[in-house]
């Protein structure tokens, strides 16, 4: 049994991408995916476009951005709670930058969070303001990356 507030997770990634030739060339083969957890649906993944992937399917970089995101999301709607701030909408257009370092690789340097926040009450605005940095404070994801997760929020009534 793990120690007390440890977690586990598991999945499985597959490659389906074997044309026939498996990689017998670079240009041979697809970047085909499925990721696949107990009880969810099936996520179906590839490489980005400029990396010869399937731009119809999710692709890393789409769910490193997309997992920021959420956990900001998830952890500012407990901060919110935790302050008395009553959360009517949250809608967050995340944007990042990887760079690709000219040796096959690469790392992303910045992931930008635009949430847009609509709180209950105007009384609300400064407290919702500042749960933005609790929710960071509290973001496994954000905790977990070794670039800047920047903010940039927006909270009306």
């Amino acid at each position: 049994m793990p120690p007390l507030g440890e977690h586990h997770y598991e999945l499985t990634t597959t490659w389906t991408g074997n044309r026939g030739t498996g990689t017998s060339g670079y240009r041979d083969y697809a970047r085909d995916v499925t990721i696949e957890v107990d009880g969810k649906p099936v996520l179906l993944a590839s490489a980005d476009r400029p990396f010869r992937g399937d731009s119809s399917r999710w692709n890393p970089e789409d769910m490193l951005i997309a997992a920021l995101s959420e956990c900001h999301l998830l952890s500012y709607l407990h901060a919110c709670v935790t302050a008395g701030v009553v959360v009517t909408e949250y809608r967050d257009v995340a944007t990042g930058v990887m760079r690709e370092d000219g040796r096959g690789g690469g790392a992303f340097v910045e992931v930008t969070l635009r949430p847009e926040v609509t709180v209950a009450d105007a009384a609300m605005i400064e407290a919702a303001e500042k749960a933005h940095h609790q929710a960071h404070e509290w973001c496994f994801i954000a905790n977990s990356v070794n670039f800047p997760v920047h903010h940039q929020a927006v909270v009306t009534a």
